[in-house]
């Protein structure tokens, strides 16, 4: 029994060690981007932005009539994606879905339902990785952060109801063998306005749990 008991929490810290290793590997990555200068940063979009139009334009992907061309839509959607600020926080958080449906309208409405759902898991990543470097400067104990951390997860769903003003930023479709419209969406959202709404869920869900931790989430998020 305590060999395996020694044998989980190994593969616990193990785990543990690979996660906080990716953070900081995508910290690293994003503290480069910024340092990019904008020749480089607009080389690095384009890149992009010509391999993914080039995938989704060869699995049937376009635009209605009218709309931004395909290549325009992914061009703005990668540099709002690279862009960080001084915390090396996004400036806008993005959540992508598509789903089929017997016509374009029902198909574009559930895309976008489940899009929202995916923005509220990035927002919720991003400030669970904005606790954890709170730790790591020392801004709060760990087991205060891991109360925020633990809240943070538990508050996904009024994080995600609490979604609104978000930003339509890519928008395509196509049509499958059954002659349904498949529809995929892209939303932004401002990063000042994510972290005020998982600030509010996250109080929301520490207020249920009778920790009270406001004050020093209140300071530890920067408002």
């Amino acid at each position: 029994m305590k060999k395996f008991i020694t044998i989980t929490m190994i593969l616990a810290l193990a785990c543990s060690a690979l996660q906080a290793q990716t953070a900081r590997e995508i910290r690293q990555e994003r503290r480069e981007t910024r340092r990019m200068a904008q020749k480089e940063l607009n080389a690095k979009v384009d890149r992009a932005t010509k391999k993914e139009a080039k995938a989704l334009k060869a699995e049937g992907w376009q635009v209605k009539p009218g709309a931004l061309p395909l290549e325009k839509q992914l061009e703005r959607s990668y540099l709002m994606q690279y862009e960080y600020d001084e915390d090396l926080f996004p400036k806008y958080i993005m959540g992508e879905a598509s789903s089929v449906g017997e016509n374009y309208d029902a198909a574009k409405a559930s895309a976008t339902s489940l899009a929202l759902t995916n923005l509220a898991s990035q927002m919720q990543t991003e400030v669970t990785a904005l606790v954890e470097n709170t730790v790591t400067n020392r801004q709060l104990a760990p087991g205060e952060a891991a109360s925020i951390s633990e809240s943070v997860i538990e508050s996904k769903h009024l994080i995600s109801h609490s979604v609104e003003r978000t930003i339509l930023v890519v928008e395509c479709f196509r049509v499958n063998a059954l002659g349904n419209q498949e529809v995929l969406v892209r939303l932004a959202y401002n990063s000042d306005l994510a972290k005020e709404s998982a600030k509010q869920a996250t109080r929301a869900e520490l207020e249920q749990k009778g920790r009270d931790l406001h004050n020093k989430l209140d300071r530890m998020m920067g408002f």
